[in-house]
């Protein structure tokens, strides 16, 4: 059996691929949120759905800090703009998104 850390968004794709990995790799799933401070979602809500869902954990961080200081500020200084309308914000928090998985994998001791 392997351990891995999902980023779940408590949608109906990351939904669905805790049950698919658990049937098809034995895999044990950690579902990780991170809030970024999208005040339209209710994090208790997603992590239960996730546990619903068959995760055998479910953990949300609080990554707003980290996301404005580290990834969105530096951004804005860089002109960092979509199509000369909107600031990258959604893509920006891919990166971040994956440094807070592989410090959880690492934590509890997970695989993939």
């Amino acid at each position: 059996m392997i351990k891995c850390v999902l980023a779940y968004s408590g949608g109906l794709d990351t939904s669905v691929i805790i049950r698919w990995l658990g049937e098809n790799y034995d895999a044990e799933v950690i579902a990780l949120t991170l809030d970024l401070g999208a005040n339209d979602r209710d994090l208790g809500a997603i992590k239960e759905k996730a546990i619903k869902t068959g995760a055998i954990d479910a953990i949300v961080l609080d990554a707003k800090e980290e996301f404005v200081r580290d990834y969105v500020f530096p951004a804005l200084q860089a002109g960092a703009i979509y199509e000369g309308e909107y600031p990258l914000a959604t893509a920006l928090a891919r990166p971040l998104i994956a440094k807070k998985q592989v410090e959880v994998a690492r934590e509890h001791g997970a695989h993939a």
